[in-house]
């Protein structure tokens, strides 16, 4: 099995980079292949659909850090995305946010959405055999700083992590009938801009744990 794991970053799986170095890119029998999207939606959205046309990967992983709107949540917990969903794709009006579904640009199921989500099939119930929460993802191309935009993302969507890519990885891997896991190490709390209380370096220490300890077992 060919296996590509993807980050919009190179310092996110730079250990992990050096582990697979090691064993020549094959952990047991399955080739991996690693690609850095570049940061946000649309960038991540060229890149994978690139890869997926022409590497045909047989299991796509996304890892990357997250910013968190739940204190149970903290740095530098690792968690696996069951869902995402759009948070800026649409119309600023004075009563809140009207996304696309709510405008009726699009039906709210047309495939592969499943009520405004992209669902990762593979994942459910709140905890995988992975032993990592699984939670519910929604993807913006901004970090969220706005308090008021933050709680509508919180309540309107139920999100429980924020990031500028998942989106995207769940609706490429969905149309082409990939099988795919987002993996995210929470680095701060969703608002929260004075980086001396970002945990970035302890998340990317627990991401790339938790991609060595979850390679094998694919």
């Amino acid at each position: 099995m060919y296996i590509l794991l993807t980050a919009a970053t190179a310092f996110e799986i730079d250990p992990i980079f050096d582990y697979l170095e090691k064993q020549e890119f094959r952990v047991g029998e399955n080739e991996v292949g690693m690609q850095i999207t570049g940061i946000g939606s649309m960038m991540t959205t060229y890149e994978l659909t690139k890869a997926a046309i022409q590497l045909r990967p047989d299991y796509i992983i996304q890892a990357g850090i997250a910013g968190s709107f739940e204190a149970s949540l903290a740095p530098p917990q690792v968690v696996l995305v069951k869902d995402e969903i759009m948070g800026d794709l649409g119309a600023a009006e004075k009563e809140g946010f009207a996304d696309i579904f709510d405008l009726k640009l699009m039906d709210t199921s047309a495939f592969p959405f499943m009520n405004k989500r992209l669902i990762n099939p593979l994942l459910d119930g709140k905890t995988s055999h992975y032993n990592l929460q699984v939670v519910s993802g929604v993807t913006i191309n901004e970090v969220s700083t706005n308090k008021t935009r933050i709680e509508l993302l919180k309540e309107k969507y139920k999100a429980q992590i924020e990031s500028m890519e998942g989106a995207a990885l769940h609706y490429i891997a969905l149309k082409n009938k990939i099988p795919f896991l987002q993996i995210r190490a929470i680095s701060n709390a969703v608002g929260e801009r004075d980086k001396k209380k970002w945990k970035i370096k302890e998340a990317i220490k627990t991401l790339n744990d938790s991609l060595i300890n979850i390679l094998p077992q694919l």
